[in-house]
C-alpha cells in the first residue's frame, strides 16, 4: 500500500527540494516556465505572462493540503536559486505505481542537478512511500532527459508514437522508462 506523505523537504549534496511558495512565482516564470527551450518538452508550452505562472503556482500551493500531492521546487543550497521542479503524480492505488516528471531551467542544464533531484525523489518514493514502480517519459527530441533517467537506474520500456501534442500543435513520440522498487533496492549503493 502506498504511504502518502505529501511533500516533505528533501536534501541532497547540492540541492534542497521543498514546497513551492506563492512568492516563488516570478522566479519560476523567469527561470523555466517562460523559456521555450525548457517548455517545448512539455505539453502546455511556455508561459507568456507571469500572471499565468502565478495562477499555476497558486494551484500547486493549494494542492499541498493533500497527502497525495508530491511537488517540489528544486533549489540550490549554496545560492538559494530556484532552478526547477519535480513531482510524483498519477498515483494508482491498485498497482501502487506512479509517474515522475521534472523541469530544470536552461541555465542549469548539464550540471547534474536533474539527476540529483530525480535520484532523491525516486529514493523517497521507494523507501518512504513504498511505491511499487515509478515511470517517466521524454520526447525523443530531448535525449538528455533519457540520459538522466538511465543514470538513476530507469530502463527504457518502449516508445509511444504521438504520445503528446505540444503547444505548437506538433505530435511527439516519447520514450517510456520505468523502475521497479525491487530492482532499485538490488542496485542502490
Amino acid at each position: 500500500m502506498i504511504n502518502y506523505l505529501g511533500t516533505p523537504m528533501l536534501e541532497t549534496d547540492r540541492l534542497v527540494l521543498r514546497k513551492i511558495e506563492r512568492s516563488d512565482a516570478q522566479r519560476v516564470f523567469d527561470h523555466w516556465l517562460s523559456d521555450d527551450r525548457v517548455m517545448d518538452n512539455l505539453i502546455k508550452g511556455a508561459h507568456k505572462s507571469v500572471s499565468e505562472t502565478i495562477e499555476r503556482v497558486t494551484e500547486i500551493v493549494r494542492n499541498y493540503d493533500s497527502k497525495e500531492f508530491c511537488y517540489w521546487a528544486i533549489e540550490l543550497k549554496t545560492s538559494g536559486e530556484l532552478i526547477g521542479a519535480i513531482d510524483l503524480f498519477n498515483f494508482d492505488s491498485l498497482t501502487e505505481n506512479c509517474e515522475v516528471g521534472y523541469s530544470i531551467g536552461y541555465k542549469w542544464w548539464n550540471k547534474g542537478y536533474g539527476t540529483e533531484a530525480l535520484r532523491a525523489v525516486i529514493d523517497f518514493g521507494f523507501r518512504q512511500m513504498n511505491i511499487h514502480k515509478i515511470s517517466a517519459a521524454h520526447n525523443l527530441d530531448n535525449p538528455a532527459s533519457g540520459k538522466i533517467m538511465r543514470k538513476i537506474g530507469m530502463e527504457q520500456e518502449g516508445t509511444i508514437k504521438h504520445m503528446i501534442r505540444n503547444a505548437k500543435n506538433h505530435y511527439k513520440d516519447c520514450a517510456v522508462y520505468g523502475l521497479l522498487q525491487e530492482d532499485y533496492f538490488k542496485n542502490v549503493k
